[in-house]
């Protein structure tokens, strides 16, 4: 009898702590569920980040095919010095004003040599020149050809007051350069040019002043 009870008072016990275990506060279980649902509601970034999938700079970059200097370069194809070079038919002085001798007409001086390609490229041009302005422009033959033309061309150079233009141009055979004697400034000078008219302009010019 007292086995019996003692199991009967055994199995009411385990019933109650399953009880108790299975319902520990069912309210407060439920408010905090419910509690998270209305949080997970009310929070525009629970579940749904306003930048997830949305990045407003995603495939529309304001500078993306819109660059203001694409396709519009300021200098592309307008370059102040293509086609104008400020150096050309002017490219310098040679120093100080040449010998009086050479006073009162622009001077054309050519460097020459014989075995030189360029100066045969431009020997008609040149011929055409001395025979239209042969009163108006003195023509000043410096030959490179060999030793002992160049010492003879070093020596006349220093006569006429050419001696730094030549120490500085004596490579440069088939160059035809057109000089203002007063001053020593270059007007112009061209390297294997056998376009008469880049000539006749700028000696017209001279004469005329």
């Amino acid at each position: 009898m007292k086995i019996r009870f003692f199991s009967f008072v055994s199995i009411v016990s385990l019933l109650s702590i399953a009880s108790l275990t299975g319902c520990v506060n069912p309210n407060v279980s439920q408010t905090n569920s419910a509690t998270e649902t209305q949080e997970i509601q009310n929070n525009p970034c629970a579940s749904k980040n306003p930048c997830a999938g949305k990045n407003p700079c995603a495939g529309k970059n304001p500078c993306a095919g819109k660059n203001p200097c694409a396709g519009k370069n300021p200098c592309a194809g307008k370059n102040p010095c293509a086609s104008k070079n400020p150096c050309a038919g002017k490219a310098g002085t040679v120093g100080a004003s040449l010998a009086q001798e050479l006073q009162g007409k622009p001077v054309l001086v050519d460097v020459y040599a014989s075995w030189c390609p360029a100066c045969k490229n431009i020997a008609l041009t040149l011929s055409q020149l001395e025979k239209d302005y042969a009163d108006k422009v003195h023509f000043v033959v410096f030959d490179m050809s060999d030793k002992s033309t160049t010492a003879q061309a070093e020596a006349k150079a220093q006569e006429l007051g050419l001696a730094k233009f030549l120490a500085e141009n004596k490579t440069q055979t088939g160059m035809l350069t057109i000089i203002e004697p007063s001053t020593g400034v270059i007007l112009a000078q061209h390297r294997n040019n056998p376009n008469i008219e880049d000539y006749q302009s700028v000696l017209d010019k001279a004469i005329s002043q």
